[in-house]
């Protein structure tokens, strides 16, 4: 089985044990999630492998962790992923991409990232629940952070924290690559 095979079969188990453990309907995760009863539905089935803002919709929406929706196996009380077991969950023909390095339930999602954003390149980001908050640490170049329409810079070495429950953009204005890494913490479902 590929590595797209076994996330798209762990996606379908996790978001219907998380959905039932919630108690919600196709149609009630599909409006809180903002996402079609169908997607969920070829989802819940393996028949697709939806975009990363489905997923994180869908995780946000269930107040779980993308890495709790792809995780494959309930490992012990420490977990190492190694270099491998990241998950590119989107990139650019230009060379941009951002991976999920790991995540845990703490006591909602919380989210560790490794972006590279090569020059020009940007990625919008829909709001994320009330009370999400993101800390981002920039290693090489400049990030261009946008909340809620306001753009800041933060060169190399510096970092920066937000409450992400407004649209935001992580963009590389500059003219060399820009490396960061990024955690997410999203509260639990009530």
């Amino acid at each position: 089985m590929s590595d797209l095979d076994l996330l798209t079969q762990s996606l379908a188990r996790n978001v219907k044990r998380w959905r039932t453990e919630r108690g919600f309907t196709l149609d009630a995760l599909a409006a809180r999630a903002g996402v079609s009863r169908g997607m969920l539905i070829q989802i819940e089935q393996a028949r697709t492998n939806p975009s990363i803002g489905t997923v994180v919709k869908i995780g946000d929406a269930l107040g779980v962790s993308i890495t709790t929706l792809l995780d494959y196996e309930q490992g012990p009380r420490v977990r190492i992923v190694p270099a491998e077991g990241a998950v590119r969950l989107w990139d650019t023909e230009a060379g941009s991409y951002n991976r999920l390095l790991a995540g845990a339930e703490a006591p909602g999602p919380l989210e560790m990232w490794d972006w590279l954003l090569m020059p020009g390149d940007g990625s919008p980001s829909d709001p994320h629940p009330a009370g999400t908050v993101e800390l981002v640490h920039v290693t090489a170049g400049e990030l261009t952070l946008t909340v809620d329409g306001v753009a800041h810079r933060i060169p190399a070495g510096a970092s920066a924290s937000f409450e992400a429950d407004t649209p935001h953009t992580y963009g590389n204005e500059g003219e060399e690559p820009m490396r960061m890494v990024m955690a997410v913490s999203v509260p639990p479902v009530r």
